[in-house]
């Protein structure tokens, strides 16, 4: 990982985690009636060891646009605890069963599977409440981006796109099936990122359409780089089981296209993900390098 991308990054992850924690002891101290297991499992689950891609999106568009990082930390926990919840709901049984998530048990193996329902549903309704009740951010901000993540994690965009998934196992779609799931289940979220770090500005009319292209590119690129790691990873590194997708008989790139071409289109993609980035009036090494680092990431 280069320099920037890394030092940047940890930046982002410190403040991101420092603002989850905060959110988390605030709920522990102001609501005692929340039982303590219920609070202990969602702080299991969240102050983890995740990259924290999403909210380090919403900063580094963000920053790249003057916004103060304080009026994106809401927006950055949301989106990280959106993503957290989808974690804890795909390893469940009747999900994909997996034992093993960001190299410790998964919250249904470390509590119970109720417990890990519950914390699902908790995390995805405390991030529309972090943004509905932040102080720095005026009411058409906070209903833009309540907007832009209900949608991008719905019906029309994750949980559409997880449905296609679990409808899929058994038989091949062609690539532009897989293509459309993957821009729903992981793609929108990636894509909601960057327009959440920008609404806020002056300038988003103008950046939407640029920004939507370069999401979609490195959401289907980071994707597509995941099906690759799940067949020339290891389960350490990864930290969740490598080989699970073959094993669950999952729709991937390799599966369809092949290892070699799955590793062409993915390159395919950061190149257009690069073209737009350059066609943005924005200027960012952190996604500059960001880009590059999609396709080279070991987990």
């Amino acid at each position: 990982m280069e320099p920037i991308l890394q030092n940047q990054l940890k930046l982002y992850q410190q403040r991101v985690n420092k603002h989850l924690k905060q959110v988390l002891n605030r709920l522990s101290s102001q609501s005692p009636s929340i039982p303590a297991q219920l609070i202990e499992a969602t702080e299991y689950a969240t102050l983890n060891h995740g990259k924290r891609l999403r909210p380090a999106l919403i900063y580094a568009v963000g920053e790249a646009l003057n916004i103060p990082l304080n009026r994106l930390d809401s927006a950055a926990c949301a989106i990280e605890l959106i993503h957290s919840y989808s974690l804890v709901h795909d390893d469940l049984p009747a999900m994909d069963d997996d034992n093993l998530r960001r190299g410790q048990a998964t919250c249904h193996i470390q509590y119970t599977e109720a417990t890990a329902i519950l914390v699902g549903d908790a995390q995805q309704t405390l991030a529309f409440q972090i943004l509905s009740e932040d102080e720095q951010l005026s009411d058409a901000h906070k209903i833009k981006l309540i907007q832009q993540l209900s949608q991008a994690s719905g019906i029309e965009g994750m949980i559409g796109g997880q449905m296609i998934d679990i409808q899929s196992e058994g038989h091949l779609p062609d690539l532009a099936q897989l293509k459309t799931m993957h821009q729903m289940k992981t793609g929108a979220l990636i894509n909601t990122a960057l327009h959440m770090g920008a609404c806020q500005s002056e300038q988003y009319p103008h950046l939407k359409t640029y920004l939507t292209q370069y999401g979609q590119a490195i959401g289907l690129a980071f994707q597509v780089h995941d099906d690759i790691l799940d067949i020339e990873g290891d389960t350490a590194t990864l930290g969740k089981p490598q080989g699970s997708d073959a094993e669950a008989n999952k729709s991937t790139y390799p599966k369809l296209l092949g290892l070699n071409k799955s590793k062409a289109y993915r390159d395919q993609l950061i190149i257009q993900a690069q073209e737009s980035l350059s066609n943005m009036s924005i200027h960012s090494d952190f996604l500059k390098e960001l880009t590059e680092y999609i396709a080279n990431r070991t987990h």
